[in-house]
């Protein structure tokens, strides 16, 4: 499967402009041969948080529409980042993901808000694990902050996942641990990492990009400078029961008693 990450520079509080840009790199992604993509967190606001209540997508419905047409037609998988889903109790961070045919392949609202952004102000917790399946392949969804729980991530491979699904808007003072923090998620999981950062800037903050595709070795596949750019690479399912069967961590582990 070749996957192709959007880093996007976003622009702040504008969907249309933002809905706009994505669907023509998704395009350009699909021209160029790649059978899934993913975009980064907030990609349709950015963090405006102070206007989500005018600018969140109702229920995501508008984000849905878009993307399920899109998988359709270019006959992709679509990991839709995240957005801004206002719901009848409140606003999520919510991702959507979309099957080749244009059907909702499975959905997932970040369950670690990052109070150093104000997140935990406007946004509500998501409850539920992020495991979705394209092509036989069991995968996860994760958003930025949840990168920081190492228990969180490894309740979706312990399940299965083989392929971990990361949207972020990662600042750039933290590259350091975004780097480190990646690379040690797909080591201990034996698992591939994809991981969507954005570029640029707003009001508050400046991005790291640094988009990454990581195998199960921990090996770096490809990764993004700091700018707009489409990352792809290549990965091939097999490398992971390969490296999972020369080194059973699954096996040997003792979860009994690590409460």
């Amino acid at each position: 499967m070749k996957i192709s990450l959007i880093q996007l520079d976003i622009a702040f509080g504008n969907p249309p402009a933002n809905y706009a840009a994505a669907e023509r790199r998704i395009r350009e992604a699909a021209a160029a041969g790649t059978g899934c993509v993913l975009l980064p967190e907030l990609w349709t606001t950015g963090y405006d948080l102070t206007r989500l209540e005018g600018i969140a997508d109702p229920e995501g419905q508008g984000v849905k529409a878009m993307m399920s047409g899109l998988a359709r037609e270019l006959g992709i998988h679509i990991v839709a980042g995240s957005v801004a889903s206002r719901q009848p109790a409140g606003i999520t961070n919510s991702m959507y993901i979309f099957d080749r045919s244009g059907g909702l392949a499975g959905e997932y609202s970040k369950l670690h808000l990052f109070r150093l952004m104000d997140e935990h102000l406007y946004l509500q917790p998501g409850e539920a694990k992020g495991l979705f399946t394209l092509d036989n392949t069991l995968c996860a969804g994760l958003i930025c902050y949840d990168i920081r729980f190492p228990e969180w991530v490894r309740a979706h491979t312990a399940s299965g996942a083989e392929i971990l699904f990361i949207s972020a808007e990662w600042p750039k003072p933290r590259l350091a641990h975004w780097r480190a923090l990646l690379i040690s998620r797909a080591i201990e999981n034996q698992c591939y990492v994809a991981a969507c950062n954005r570029a640029g800037a707003d009001p508050a903050n400046s991005f790291a990009g640094h988009s990454m595709i990581i195998d199960p070795w921990g090996d770096v596949i490809g990764e993004a400078g700091e700018g707009e750019e489409i990352l792809t690479g290549e990965i091939d399912l097999f490398k992971v029961r390969e490296v999972r069967q020369q080194i059973p961590i699954f096996a040997d582990r003792r979860p009994e008693l690590y409460s």
